[in-house]
């Protein structure tokens, strides 16, 4: 399930020293809530990292505690995951959620078993120990998210069960002369409906994080570090004219101006007349930008091609070409610059030792070729999707610009299913403008967290007037989404939907009838290729 993105309550900029940034560590076993742990704790305007179970790295001054994930792997497993807690437990306060709760109780000598009752979804807290600093404010009766198939049936003397279920006696437990807790259910999930208020008393009062992780303090602290790690060298920037790159070029600018050149390129797959629009928009930043037009090399090399991952590939080595001519006409050029964030990240190093299985490639990931012999630079890979908005914001980009909806790298070659042609592309822009215009129009863009059209490889019969027509068939996809990991389709009215059909089969020629995309993700994904 996803989690549902609340408002961040930004305070003043730290004044703190750039090297003395408070942290929290995350060890990541392997469940698909790690990612959500963070983003809560993120909230609470606290700095976090989530590292592998199996990486843990000595910690310096700056972490002030450590949270344990949950993990799809039972303590009983004969391969179970086995962090090295040395340096943690006792040194720094530690909350172990799920798996890491049922860990800490196993090692101490208590006693992890399969549940007699499944533990999965909504439950309810019937007893809790209010004075323990943990459950502060939380009350009897609280809601919580449980999601295990193990249990805790026995714990050691020094453990003080603080929180009950119905089902689930050992709940919530402190390790009495340790600032160590364990906790059975998913604080970090929306359905815990207290369950920032425990994060908060971890973090906060237990652990003593000051909160002062902010927009402000995060632009205040990266402009100085970048200044530090690139003197007076140059950068190279691939924009995209999307959210990350465009936020990334900013930060840079702030930090080296003159001596970041950024590189967008029109590779003929763009929505209509962005090429233009977006390096207007750049030019009101400020930015050094060079805009290239390649849009025949992109052609020529998808020519004949169907195969989606064919024509990504196909992509991607263009893209690359292209980038390699531009950035070597700089002279001296010593980084490239590139606007990852967080997800991509955490998802390239996994707890279990490898990346997440690959859905589709894209255009930029992995870098450049090693022949570029560019050094990377990537100010953003610490922030998560919304983070990078809010960045955005702080550092006065336009609202315009910071709520985009994502779009693909390998653009509208992927939203033609099939073979790419010149006027193929023509078609679904006029198409996509119409349905993008209008859900601004009618004030649905913002509620909509990505949305496109399709061309489909298909005909069908139609009536025009008195004429049978045999003309193509679009697509409409509209999401909403978090994070893009999880998406629902957006019910959007009837009336609105009416209204765009008519205006594409009048407007565009060539097209004749319309259909909306009613999927979810998964088992489809947002994109069709």
């Amino acid at each position: 399930m996803s989690l549902p993105i609340t408002s961040f309550i930004f305070v003043v900029s730290s004044k703190k020293q750039i090297n003395m940034q408070e942290k929290l560590i995350i060890l990541d076993f392997g469940s698909q809530y790690t990612q959500l742990i963070a983003r809560r704790v993120r909230e609470l305007n606290i700095y976090c990292e989530i590292h592998p179970f199996n990486k843990v790295e000595t910690l310096d001054e700056n972490v002030k505690g450590v949270i344990l994930s949950g993990s799809p792997s039972s303590v009983n497993d004969e391969n179970h995951p086995i962090p090295n807690l040395d340096n943690i437990r006792k040194h720094v306060p530690l909350l172990g959620v799920c798996y890491g709760a049922q860990y800490l109780a196993k090692v101490s000598g208590g006693t992890v078993s399969p549940s007699k009752h499944r533990e999965y979804g909504r439950a309810h807290l019937s007893e809790v120990n209010s004075s323990n600093v943990l459950l502060k404010g939380v009350p009897s009766n609280s809601q919580v998210w449980m999601s295990h198939g193990d249990t805790i049936t026995s714990i050691p003397d020094s453990f003080e069960i603080i929180g009950s279920t119905n089902d689930v006696k050992v709940a919530a437990y402190h390790i009495q002369g340790e600032d160590t807790y364990g906790i059975q259910f998913h604080p970090e999930v929306y359905h815990s409906t207290d369950g920032l208020t425990l994060l908060k008393n971890f973090l906060v009062d237990v652990c003593g994080y000051s909160q002062d992780w902010t927009p402000d303090s995060f632009v205040e602290e990266s402009v100085a570090k970048l200044k530090a790690q690139l003197g007076n060298d140059k950068v190279v920037l691939g924009l995209s004219g999307g959210v990350d790159s465009s936020v990334t070029a900013v930060l840079l600018n702030k930090a080296i101006g003159e001596n970041l050149y950024c590189v967008f390129v029109n590779n003929g797959l763009l929505r209509k007349n962005e090429f233009e629009s977006v390096l207007k928009n750049y030019e009101h930043l400020g930015l050094n930008v060079i805009g290239v037009d390649a849009s025949q090399q992109f052609y020529s090399a998808l020519e004949g091609l169907s195969d989606p991952e064919a024509k990504r590939k196909a992509i991607g080595k263009v893209f690359i070409d292209v980038f390699d001519q531009e950035s070597a006409k700089i002279q001296d050029v010593k980084w490239l610059a590139q606007g990852t964030i967080y997800p991509d990240v955490i998802e390239s190093v996994s707890a279990t030792g490898g990346p997440s299985a690959t859905i589709k490639s894209h255009h930029n990931v992995g870098g450049l070729p090693d022949y570029m012999k560019l050094k990377i630079v990537e100010p953003m890979r610490l922030l998560f999707k919304d983070e990078v908005r809010r960045v955005g914001k702080a550092m006065g980009l336009s609202p315009d610009l910071l709520g985009r909806h994502p779009f693909p790298g390998p653009g509208l070659a992927i939203r033609i299913l099939g073979d790419i042609t010149p006027d193929k592309v023509n078609i679904l822009q006029d198409v996509d403008a119409i349905f993008i215009d209008g859900l601004k129009e009618h004030g649905l863009y913002d509620k909509v967290w990505q949305a496109g059209a399709i061309l489909l490889p298909v005909q069908s019969v139609g009536v025009m007037g008195d004429e049978r027509t045999y003309e193509k068939a679009v697509a409409l996809r509209a999401v909403e989404s978090t994070d893009g990991m999880t998406a629902d389709w957006v019910h959007l009215p009837y009336e609105f939907l009416a209204e765009i059909s008519n205006k594409i089969i009048n407007r565009v020629k060539g097209v004749n009838r319309v259909v909306y995309d009613i999927s979810s993700k998964p088992p489809a994904t947002i994109e069709w290729e």
